[in-house]
């Protein structure tokens, strides 16, 4: 189970990444979005929804 739980992880950072190469952003803010959600890969994914280029604004 835990194995499938870091396959969907996985495979949920990678669409993050390519979205936050893809965005309009400026290349910092990509830069920095990309290294959170490599280090962190629950939160930073979390937070690049919420906070992040294209995301839920409020």
């Amino acid at each position: 189970m835990e194995s499938i739980a870091a396959l969907v992880i996985l495979v949920l950072d990678i669409y993050a990444i390519v979205k936050i190469a893809q965005s309009g952003a400026d290349m910092l803010n990509k830069i920095i979005w990309i290294l959170v959600v490599l280090v962190l890969p629950v939160i930073g994914l979390i937070a690049w929804y919420l906070l992040g280029p294209g995301g839920s604004k409020g």
